[in-house]
Parts: structure tokens; C-alpha cells; sequence
């Protein structure tokens, strides 16, 4: 599945700056005798280590993927994704289980090991189920066949009398059985399988589809689980970044003089500098110790920031991703002309500010050297491309470093890029011992890359009997995804402007601009809606064709009873729906506002998910609920507060993530598709919320808040 150029663009959050594989064979002797398979469409699909090619070429339905059963009937499956909390480990398997015809508990995944699995541009933009889940169950479809046909000459049986089930092949003619790992003991064999094998129809499942517990489960929550923070290798030591007072620094001077050579080993290499010590305090006090002077150029403050990303378009045609602001433009009909004859219209602009993404697990990397070897485990979203950034800092080919990804206490798409990799490398090299960095809570707040701001205008209207006459819509910075409307309007002019050199490093967040883009489209249209008295869900059925939006919609309302009961002074209801990388969502939100104190609480919220057919209905449900919660903080308070450079709020005390105290009543209502392809559902759960809560907001008060965070001091007194 070919990424979108949007999905490139803000995959590619600012690139690092630096001043600065396994054979078959190999891999036949660590897993042992059995069947090896593997996917190929042409040669440049297989991705051996070392080989340089462009991602274009290596994009998901291109890679290679192996299966491997052993003798004793286990089965290990590889891929190159990374397990970042969102349970792919278990719905993977279950995917694999289902077409190989195994128990769930009979998978083992190797993942996201750049010397073990195969290409994989990396685990983002929901992804994951519709084309490695597919990739995978095309291998394991194409495996099952191999061992049919290799039982059935074993038994000397007629193959359309055999059947795959349980992690064996039975003969139902006389029930004579073959163990898989009975088929491939002590054979090698490595086969191309067929492009387009015939998958299970997924209401046929018996192993996808069913609530498989957590794989890993218990080792996470009794803290068996190793995360980098928690790994150890012989001789390690522990390593502490000098980092400059603000943004785009050089180094102007070091004084290291209070630093005792015998204990600390000082690594200093252009603007980079760096401390090694036997324990992470020693490392720490001694970065505190080291005097450094830094020189920044004059920046912009947060109160400049709108007016900035606004006033500066990018001057080039390209920008992030190489596209042009106007692949993202879109024009039809004669907006002016239906904004002159509208019945009713608005005017309205909304702000998005940047906000973090707040991983439970800070970024940490453990660096080793074996001569010009470099292994690098770090939790990252995209081990290749990490791969090739240390290859690049150090010169080395991609032969010599490997990177492998523990699974990762979260990232939410924050960690595409690979800076404490390529930090404790560094370090590492430069004390000749492997090194552990862990990034501590403050430094994950200011040096990693934040979700964008942005600045979106809308002009928007309707006739007094609810229909759509005109919808005009510019994003500047924040993003394209999602900035088609989904709604059926005659004349439209939408359009994505890139800003030149934001004032904070940006990237990827989860649903990239997409819940940004939602929150102004789905407030603007709640605003319509109530402009010419219409229920603000009728408004929005009126005005949509697509009939998977149209069902989420009526879904969530069912579920929520919309309708049944009336707004009153401090007592709201909201609804908010969209679609985006190819899930449908709809978002019925409930709030309390304290007329004294002017307190908001969320009460209740129920989301309608149709994303095709549903692989694991537990491991999705969670999914939803933390879009939700994650979606309220973005939604009311949080905000990255920052002046020349600074950033001001560097801290959980100071930035306002969602307590449980925040958490409403969640209910999720799936829509379990069959008769359609699978979609992923990390990212689009989370685009309703906001724009549902402010509705909600608006309909128990009066106040339309146009702004993200919408409340973070607070409710205002009267309407913006």
C-alpha cells in the first residue's frame, strides 16, 4: 500500500543533523531446519542488508516477509514493524495463525530487527493490519500450500483429500496426520509464492477476529519486560548529552576543566558534546559540571506564533515530502459566487497549537561497537530508516549497523527519528564501551519534535433548507491529511499552505493533521447547522451520500441517544464524524459546565468505529479509548509554551496531560465489516473528540471555542 503524499510529507518530520545483515545462510543456523518462505514481486522487493535503494521501491507491498516452522511445530513469523504499545504483537500473530491453520500461541514474531526481518519503512499511518497484516496472510496462505503439497506426497495421498488445521495436514480419506514440523524436519527450503493467494474470507475466522489476550501481557505488567532503559550489556557504561540553553545553537566555548579524566570520558565532536561515566549520576552530574557558552539567533515566542506561520509560505514549490502546497489544493465550482447568494454563511478561523506527545517511555538507546560494527536497540518507529541515519553519521555501510526495537512503551507517530541513537553511537565510539542513554522526561519535552500548529480559515454556506452550497478551507502548517471534506458541497476550494522554517522542530502526531482538519471542518459545520436552526445531525445526513459515514454517524447517535434529551444552561450534547486512511468515526460527546466556577466535565462519550473487518476486538477497543483520552488532552489543555527558543513548560508539572479524574464514560460501538478490506485503526479514533466536545461545549453554553487547547485556564464567560 503506497503511502499518500501527504502521509510523506508528515512522515518526515525534520531530518537529524549530525556534524559527524544476516544472511540465509546465518539465519538458517540460529532458527534451526524447516520451511523458510518468502514474498517477492520483483527483484528490487528484497531488501538484503546493505543494500541501498530508494524507500519508493521498498514501500509494504513490495518487501519481503519470511515464515519459518520449525521441527517442533513452533512457527516464527518476521516482520520488520515495531510493537509500540498498540498490541500489533498480537493481532500479527493472529492473522498469521488464521491462514497457516496453527494456534495463536504456537507464533513466535520477530520484529523490527534490521538484521532478522525484513524491509519495512516503518510502523505509522495506520498501517500495520491493512498491508503487513495482508502481506503476512499471503505468506502464510502460500506456506500452508507448500506443506500440502509436501504431505501429500509424503503420504502419497490425492491433495484435495488434505486439510490444514491445528499445526498439522490430515488425510480425510483415512485420517492419516502430518504434523507441520514432522513435513520440514531437516529440510531447507526457500520458495517464491504466488502474488495473489486466496485469503480467508473473514467470515470464515476462527483465531483473527476473536479477543486473543495481550501476547507479552503478563511481562509487561509485572515488569518482566525489558525496555531499552532496562537493558545491560558487558562492560557498559552511562552517557548524558550537554545540551545547549535554546534552539539552533552552536557552540561557542567548553570549559571542562572540573571534569576528572580518570572517572569521565568527555566526548566533544562540533556543536555535540557529551559525557561517559560508570553510573547514569556520575554522568549527570558531570554534564551539570561542564561550562559551555552557546550562541542562538533571535526567535520567535509563542505570541507571535499564528501571525508567523500565516505570513511566511514556504518560497519553494516543495517542501516536506517534495510536494508542492498545491498538490494539496483543490477547487470546484464558484465558491464567491454561492457565498453571495447563500442564505446563510460564516467566517471563521481556528488555531491549533503544538502540542507533545508525551510517550510513557522517553527515548533511550544502547549503543555497542564491535570494531566497525555498530548494534544499536532503541524504541523507534522506524528501524531502517534509523539504520541508514548511523550509517550516515558514522560512514559506515548498513552491512555494519543494526538496529534493533525492543517493544516500546508507546510513541504515538514521535519517534520516526532516531537522536539518541545516533547520540549514545557517539558516545559509545568515544569511549570505546557500550553506552546507555536515557532522555530524561525534560529532554523528551524539548528535543524531540512536536505536533504542528497551524492556523485554518474556513468560509462555509447553507440554505435554509440545509443544504451546502459553498465550503472554503486553508490549513497553513499544520497539515493535508484529511482536508477533503467527506460532505457533498457544489462548490469548494480547499488548500494545504506549508510555512517556511517553523519556529519548533515538527513531525509526525497521531492522525497527522487530521484531527486538526476535523476540528475546524466539524465545528464549522456544527456552526451552520445551529445558524439555520437545524439538528446539527440532520444537517449532516442531509449533506452525505457515503453511506460508511452516514452509518457510523447513525450508529454513535443510536447508541448515545441523540435527540432524546434536550441541552439546558450547563448541560451540552456534541457530534462530530470523519473519515480518514480508510476508517469511518463518529463522536457523540456529553459535558457538564459549573455555572459558578465555570468548571467543564466531560461526562460521557461514545465513538462508532467501522474500519472493515475487526482482527482483535479487545486490542481495538483499546485503541479507541486511549484516542479518546488522548484526543481530551489535546482537545482542552494542552500546549507547548515556548519563548526565544525556549521551551517553557518542559515538564509533566507544567504541561497538562489527562488525569484519570478527566476520564468521561467511554462506549465503543464497532462496525464489524466483512465484505471489505481491512483498515488500521491507531490513528483516525482520535480526530471526533475534539470537535464533539466543543460542540458540546457550544450547545450547553453558548461559547464557540475555536482554538486547540479550548479550555486551558478555564472556560471563558461569554462566546469568542
Amino acid at each position: 500500500m503506497k503511502l499518500s503524499p501527504d502521509e510523506l510529507a508528515q512522515h518526515s518530520p525534520e531530518a537529524l543533523r549530525h556534524t559527524f545483515t544476516l544472511n540465509r545462510r546465518e539465519m538458517m543456523k540460529l532458527f534451526g531446519a524447516g520451511l523458510f518462505v518468502y514474498a517477492v514481486s520483483d527483484a528490487s522487493a528484497l531488501q538484503e542488508s546493505g543494500r541501498r535503494q530508494n524507500e519508493e521501491e521498498l514501500i509494504p507491498h513490495d518487501i519481503a516477509s519470511w515464515v519459518h516452522i520449525a521441527s517442533d511445530n513452533n512457527v516464527t513469523v518476521f516482520t520488520g514493524k515495531a510493537e509500540m504499545g498498540q498490541n500489533i504483537r498480537t493481532s500479527l500473530s493472529q492473522q498469521a495463525a488464521e491462514e497457516l491453520r496453527v494456534p495463536v500461541d504456537s507464533i513466535r514474531l520477530v520484529m523490527a530487527d534490521t538484521e532478522l526481518t525484513p524491509f519495512d519503512m516503518g510502523t505509522f499511518g495506520s498501517r500495520t493490519t491493512p498491508q503487513m497484516g495482508t502481506e503476512l496472510r499471503n505468506i502464510c496462505v502460500a506456506a500452508r500450500d507448500i506443506l500440502v503439497d509436501m504431505a501429500a506426497e509424503r503420504m502419497h495421498a490425492d491433495r484435495s483429500k488434505l486439510v490444514a488445521a491445528n499445526g498439522a495436514i490430515t488425510n480425510t480419506v483415512n485420517h492419516q496426520s502430518l504434523r507441520y514440523g514432522e513435513i520440514t524436519a531437516g529440510q531447507q527450503i526457500v520458495k517464491a509464492i504466488p502474488l495473489d493467494p486466496v485469503l480467508t474470507n473473514p467470515a470464515k475466522w476462527l483465531v483473527a477476529g476473536t479477543p486473543v489476550k495481550k501476547i507479552g501481557g503478563r511481562e509487561f505488567v509485572t515488569g518482566k519486560h525489558q525496555y531499552t532503559s532496562d537493558m545491560s550489556r558487558p562492560g557498559m557504561l552511562y552517557g548524558k548529552v550537554v545540551r545547549p540553553d535554546s534552539f539552533n545553537a552552536t557552540l561557542v566555548s567548553l570549559d571542562a576543566k572540573d571534569i576528572d579524566p580518570k572517572k569521565i570520558k568527555v566526548v566533544h565532536d562540533g556543536d555535540f558534546v557529551g559525557v561517559v561515566a560508570s553510573d547514569s549520576t556520575s554522568a549527570r552530574r558531570a554534564a551539570k559540571a561542564i561550562k559551555a557558552k552557546w550562541k542562538a539567533p533571535q526567535q520567535i515566542s509563542e505570541a507571535q506564533l499564528y501571525e508567523y506561520l500565516r505570513k511566511n509560505p514556504a518560497h519553494s514549490e516543495a517542501h516536506a515530502g517534495g510536494q508542492s502546497s498545491r498538490e494539496h489544493a483543490h477547487e470546484q465550482g464558484s465558491v464567491d459566487k454561492a457565498l453571495a447568494s447563500a442564505d446563510k454563511k460564516i467566517e471563521t478561523t481556528y488555531t491549533v497549537a503544538y502540542i507533545q506527545h508525551a510517550p510513557l517511555e522517553p527515548r533511550a538507546a544502547l549503543a555497542e561497537w564491535n570494531g566497525d560494527k555498530l548494534t544499536v536497540w532503541t524504541g523507534t518507529q522506524r528501524p531502517f530508516a534509523v539504520r541508514d541515519d548511523l550509517a550516515q553519521a558514522f560512514h559506515l555501510s548498513t552491512d555494519n549497523v543494526r538496529v534493533v526495537v525492543p517493544d516500546t512503551g508507546s510513541a504515538y507517530g514521535g519517534k520516526h527519528t532516531g537522536e539518541a541513537a545516533v547520540e549514545a553511537a557517539r558516545l559509545a565510539k568515544g569511549a570505546g564501551a557500550p553506552v546507555k542513554l536515557v532522555w530524561t522526561r525534560e529532554e523528551e519535552f524539548t528535543w524531540a519534535y512536536f505536533r504542528p500548529a497551524g492556523v485554518i480559515d474556513v468560509r462555509a454556506a447553507a440554505q435554509k433548507d440545509g443544504a451546502l452550497t459553498a465550503w472554503e478551507f486553508h490549513n497553513y502548517n499544520s497539515g493535508p491529511a484529511a482536508i477533503q471534506t467527506q460532505y457533498e458541497v457544489p462548490n469548494q476550494r480547499i488548500e494545504f499552505h506549508p510555512t517556511q522554517s517553523p519556529p519548533l522542530r515538527q513531525g509526525s502526531y497521531r492522525s497527522l493533521a487530521a484531527a486538526a482538519n476535523h476540528f475546524a471542518r466539524e465545528s464549522s459545520m456544527d456552526e451552520l447547522a445551529h445558524s439555520i436552526a437545524i439538528d446539527p445531525l440532520e444537517f449532516r445526513l442531509k449533506n452525505l451520500r457515503e453511506p460508511r459515514l452516514r452509518a457510523v454517524f447513525e450508529t454513535a447517535a443510536k447508541r448515545f441517544g441523540w435527540g432524546k434529551q434536550k441541552a439546558s444552561a450547563g448541560q451540552g450534547f456534541g457530534i462530530a464524524g470523519g473519515f480518514e486512511k480508510g476508517g469511518y468515526v463518529a463522536t457523540c460527546a456529553e459535558v457538564e459546565v459549573d455555572p459558578a466556577t465555570r468548571n467543564l466535565r466531560i461526562v460521557r462519550v461514545v465513538e462508532a468505529w467501522d474500519c472493515g473487518p475487526v482482527v482483535n476486538p479487545n486490542g481495538l477497543r483499546n485503541q479507541i479509548e486511549g484516542a479518546i483520552m488522548m484526543g481530551i488532552g489535546g482537545a482542552l489543555f494542552e500546549d507547548v509554551h515556548f519563548a526565544e527558543g525556549r521551551v517553557l513548560n518542559p515538564h509533566f508539572a507544567q504541561y497538562r496531560v489527562p488525569r484519570f479524574r478527566d476520564l468521561p464514560k467511554i462506549e465503543v460501538e464497532l462496525i464489524d465489516r466483512k465484505d471489505v478490506p481491512p483498515f488500521g485503526a491507531g490513528e483516525t479514533p482520535i480526530v471526533g473528540i475534539a470537535p464533539a466536545i466543543g460542540n458540546a461545549i457550544f450547545s450547553a453554553t453558548g461559547v464557540r471555542l475555536r482554538s486547540m487547547p479550548m479550555v486551558p485556564n478555564g472556560l471563558p464567560e461569554r462566546a469568542s
